[in-house]
Order: C-alpha cells, then sequence, then structure tokens
C-alpha cells in the first residue's frame, strides 16, 4: 500500500484516516485498495503522497511559502491540499499555489479520487464557484465620463427591466405591445449609444436582460495569455501530466459544455443562434471531433513553425467540411424543388467554408501545448502546460476557436436554409420557420459583421484587444485578451484608418478641449459672482436705499 504522510489536526487526521485506510468490500463498494496514513513521527522511509489538511489557516504568503517548503522537503512526492469551505483565499491565489492538488471541501470518494490521480502522476484542482477573500481596490475617483455612464447605465436598465417584466406576457391590446417593443429597441440603442460615447465598454456591467444584451468584456493582463480568473468553480483533474492529458482533460470540459446547450451571453448576436438545440450541440461536439482526428494527423507530420501555421490554415475548409456533414447527417435526405436531395452533399456543395477569420489568434500558441507539451506564458509567467492557470488559458482559446468556427458554418445553413424552406425544420429553431423572422435575423447578422468589420475591429486594434469567446457553465460569453497588433493595425482599409485617426484626434484633443471647458467655466464662475452679482448688489442696495427714503419722507 503506498505511505501517504498527514499533516492535519488530531480530530481531522481522525476522520481523514478513516476515509483513506484499507476498507472491506461491503464498506468500499468502489474496490478502493485503501493507503497507509501516517504522520511524520511514524513516517518509514519516504512517502508517496503529502497530504495538508487546513485547520488553522495561515496567511496567503504564508500558505504559498509553506507549500512551497513541503514539496523540497519530500520530493519528488506530490503535495494534495484540503481547504474547508469557509476560507479567505481568493482564486487568483488557488491556481497560483504550486501543489499538485487543491480540493475544498472534500468528500470521502473525491478525496479518494484525488488521491488516485495524483499517485498515477496527475493533477487535481476543484474550487467552489464563490470568490472568497478578495479585497476591493484601492477607491479611484469617479470621473465626468465614468459617473455619466454609470448613472446612464443604470437608469436604462431599470427602464429596460420595466418594459420587459410588462411584456411577460405581452399585452392583448396591439397598441400597448407596439408600443412597449418599441421603447425597448429605443433603451438598447441608447445604451449602444451611451457605451461608444463614454466607453470603453469593460464599465458596463450585469448579465443579459433579454437574450441579447450582453455581459461586459473582462479585461485581462497585457501579456500574451492570461486565465481571466472565473466567477464560477474550477474542477480540473488530469490523469497524466503530458500533452495527451493535457488534451483530454480538455476534450472531456468542452464537451460537457457543448452538450449542454450553452446559451448566448456574448452580448452580439449569433448565428449559431439561429439553429435547433441539437443541432448547435451537434455542431460544436463535431468540431471537437474533427479537432481531435487534426491533432492525431498533426502529431504524425510533427510540423513546426511557419509549417505548422500553414498546415493548420489548409486543413481548416477540410474540418469545416466534416463537421457540417456530421451535424447534418451523412445520410439524410429531404425534399427540394420536388425530389430528395442530400443535406450535407447539398449544403458543402452550396456553402464556402474556405473563409480566413481574421480575429483568431496566433494557432501555434494552443497547437504547441497540446502536441509538444510546451510550456506558455500566463500573465507574464512561464507556466507548464498542466499548472491550472495554463490549463484555463488553453481551454479559453480552444472554445474560442469551436465557436467561431460554428459562427462561420451556422451563417452558411442559415444562407442554404434561406433558398431551402423543407430544410427549416429541420436543422433551424421553430421561430425560424417564418421567412420573414429568417430574414430578419440574416440582415441583422449582415449589419453586425458590416458593423464590427468598419469601427469595432479598428478600434479593438487600436486598443490592442482581441476578443474571444468562452464556453463553459451552460452559456457562450465574451472576454477581452490584451496583446499588441500593430502588424494588424497597418493592413486596416482607409475607412477602418479614418476610426482610428478619429480616436487618436479624440484621445490628442481631449485633455485640452477638458482644459478649455474648465477655464470656461472657471470664467463664467468670475462672471456670474464677481461682475454680474455685484452688479445686482449694487442694484438692490440702490432700491432698498430709494425705498428707505421713501419711507421716512412719509
Amino acid at each position: 500500500m503506498p505511505q501517504l504522510l498527514l499533516f492535519a489536526d488530531p480530530l481531522e487526521r481522525a476522520g481523514l484516516t478513516s476515509w483513506l485506510e484499507a476498507a472491506d468490500s461491503d464498506a468500499d463498494p468502489d474496490g478502493w485498495g485503501g493507503c497507509r496514513v501516517v504522520g511524520p513521527e511514524e513516517l518509514q522511509g519516504a512517502p508517496q503522497l503529502v497530504l495538508w489538511c487546513l485547520g488553522s489557516l495561515p496567511e496567503p504568503q504564508a500558505l504559498d511559502a509553506e507549500s512551497r517548503r513541503l514539496l523540497e522537503r519530500w520530493h519528488p512526492a506530490p503535495l494534495l491540499l484540503l481547504l474547508p469551505a469557509t476560507h479567505p483565499y481568493g482564486s487568483d491565489l488557488l491556481l497560483q499555489l504550486p501543489a499538485q492538488g487543491l480540493i475544498e471541501q472534500a468528500d470521502a470518494e473525491s478525496l479518494r479520487q484525488a488521491v488516485t490521480t495524483l499517485l498515477a502522476g496527475g493533477r487535481v484542482l476543484a474550487i467552489a464557484a464563490t470568490r472568497r477573500g478578495e479585497e476591493p481596490g484601492p477607491s479611484v475617483p469617479m470621473g465626468l465620463g465614468q459617473w455619466l455612464l454609470l448613472s446612464g447605465l443604470q437608469q436604462i436598465d431599470a427602464e429596460l427591466r420595466l418594459c420587459l417584466r410588462l411584456l411577460d406576457p405581452p399585452p392583448v391590446d396591439l397598441l400597448p405591445l407596439l408600443l412597449l417593443q418599441g421603447r425597448v429597441r429605443e433603451l438598447r440603442l441608447a445604451r449602444r449609444l451611451l457605451l461608444w460615447l463614454w466607453g470603453p465598454v469593460s464599465l458596463a456591467w450585469g448579465q443579459t436582460l433579454d437574450g441579447q444584451g450582453g455581459a461586459p468584456s473582462t479585461p485581462v493582463a497585457p501579456d500574451s495569455g492570461s486565465t481571466d480568473t472565473p466567477a464560477h468553480g474550477v474542477a480540473i483533474t488530469l490523469r497524466q501530466r503530458t500533452a495527451e492529458g493535457l488534451w483530454e482533460a480538455l476534450r472531456g470540459r468542452l464537451t460537457e459544455a457543448a452538450a449542454a446547450d450553452p446559451s448566448n451571453n456574448s452580448g452580439q448576436m449569433l448565428a449559431l443562434d439561429g439553429l435547433h438545440a441539437s443541432r448547435r450541440s451537434d455542431l460544436l461536439l463535431g468540431l471537437l471531433e474533427q479537432f481531435d482526428r487534426l491533432r492525431q494527423r498533426l502529431l504524425q507530420d510533427d510540423p513546426r513553425g511557419e509549417q505548422l501555421e500553414r498546415l493548420w490554415k489548409e486543413l481548416q475548409p477540410e474540418l469545416r467540411q466534416q463537421a457540417l456533414r456530421s451535424m447534418a447527417g451523412s445520410y439524410v435526405q429531404l425534399p427540394m424543388e420536388g425530389r430528395l436531395c442530400p443535406v450535407a452533399e447539398t449544403l458543402l456543395h452550396r456553402s464556402s467554408l474556405d473563409a480566413d477569420d481574421l480575429e483568431l489568434p496566433d494557432p501555434a500558441v494552443m497547437l504547441s501545448p497540446l502536441l509538444q507539451a510546451r510550456p506558455l506564458l500566463v500573465d507574464g509567467r512561464l507556466v507548464a502546460p498542466d499548472e491550472p492557470q495554463a490549463v484555463l488559458y488553453l481551454e479559453l482559446l480552444l472554445s474560442n476557436w469551436l465557436v467561431r468556427s460554428a459562427e462561420l458554418i451556422s451563417a452558411e445553413v442559415l444562407a442554404a436554409c434561406a433558398d431551402w424552406p423543407e430544410l427549416r425544420r429541420y436543422l433551424l429553431r421553430p421561430e425560424l420557420l417564418a421567412t420573414r423572422n429568417l430574414e430578419r435575423l440574416r440582415n441583422q447578422l449582415n449589419a453586425q459583421q458590416r458593423w464590427t468589420s468598419w469601427f469595432e475591429r479598428p478600434i479593438h486594434l487600436y486598443e490592442s484587444r482581441r476578443p474571444l469567446f468562452r464556453l463553459g457553465d451552460g452559456a457562450i460569453d465574451c472576454v477581452d485578451l490584451t496583446e499588441p497588433r500593430d502588424a494588424e493595425l497597418r493592413q486596416l482599409g482607409w475607412v477602418q484608418q479614418a476610426v482610428t485617426l478619429a480616436l487618436e484626434a479624440r484621445d490628442a484633443l481631449g485633455p485640452q478641449l477638458r482644459s478649455l471647458l474648465k477655464r470656461l467655466g472657471d470664467l463664467l464662475v468670475v462672471l456670474l459672482t464677481q461682475v454680474l452679482g455685484r452688479a445686482i448688489g449694487l442694484v438692490g442696495r440702490g432700491i432698498v436705499q430709494g425705498m428707505g427714503r421713501s419711507l421716512n419722507r412719509s
């Protein structure tokens, strides 16, 4: 039996020992073989695992330092930390701890699984959803723009909630219904205008009110990668600390997220929302399966550097075609103009899936850890790919590729359904069976794409931001990755460059304009108080004196 070195209070040690010691077959239906749990005074030889159950909670710096000392003292034994439910540590600190295993509020089953995984050379991380110990930052004086933005958003959101509450259920009379719908559209446009005038968008907040408004983008550190500490819980289990084990862990997490029919919390309209819920999950799972096959092919060819990027781009159209075939079904036939046509082949014939997505980051950052288990840069630190922060960052890159590839395929499917009415019942949501609804969705998507290409993308390039889609927790949201994009900025057309010039002019003239307005305000105060105020005072004093003289004469 493996020898496990336990550091815990006496009462907790008794409970943990009863969980981990060998049990009979009747009390242990899962076949747990058991461990030999010992204290420092009972240790014989080197332990296979060090378990530290935190009874008294040290300071964050002391916790990190003590964890490193335990790893150095008992190397190469892995370290497993057990935290109580009410600990004061934030998720940022927990993700950076050097321990190979970390569990909050463990039970017997999760503890045994964690011990088995760590003894086999893997990693385990399970932290709760709530953020603890995150002290608020220093208070910063709020400027005029921030105050106008926040107060305006509060008023708009309150009015929008009221209108949506009145629309659920919708009024029976036509006139109140049209008035409320028009008011909702007016408030959404006002919110967009307010964000555009007083941005950045990161100052907005909150979840979607109606499924179309969006949660804010989360700014991250200005490095080549960031995990963007999640507000939800994290549960990562790496069976092996290799490229294969890393891919299996990521594949399992993304498969679970894709099969859960994720909703759209990205803050923008997605063509993926037009698909039926089952087809949406099939498309994401199909892309994930094709990525696995592409990874196996790249492992065989073993390309490096520019060859890897070139091969990746060349295989993207084929990968999308196979995912579309998997989603539509290879043997499904539907009537079209009086004859049966294979759905998959017809869609592939009518679709153009070889377009390049300019918003995708460098594929080598995502592929190198998954192929050769190379370290990557996260938050300014070069970390191993099996570290929790690296796993979350790779998951972000991979989910962004999944959603963007699914968006490109879904747009082609919507275009094909416009000319093939029988296909709508098979692939689209019931609301899009009507021609008007489908055409309205396509027009809105096209308008959003033009707006993004002409205005939003130049702003993102100028601000060195890259929006990434994140798939998880039953929703698709959007975060911002900050990285230099000067090469892409120089390749913009004249319309997009005019947008960046307008931003630069705003940044250059903004301080001078604010200074001018301040001086004009000071001058106005002087005029009102020193000149006009004194003149009014003199006139009033003369009137009072005149009234006093007339009263004395009478």
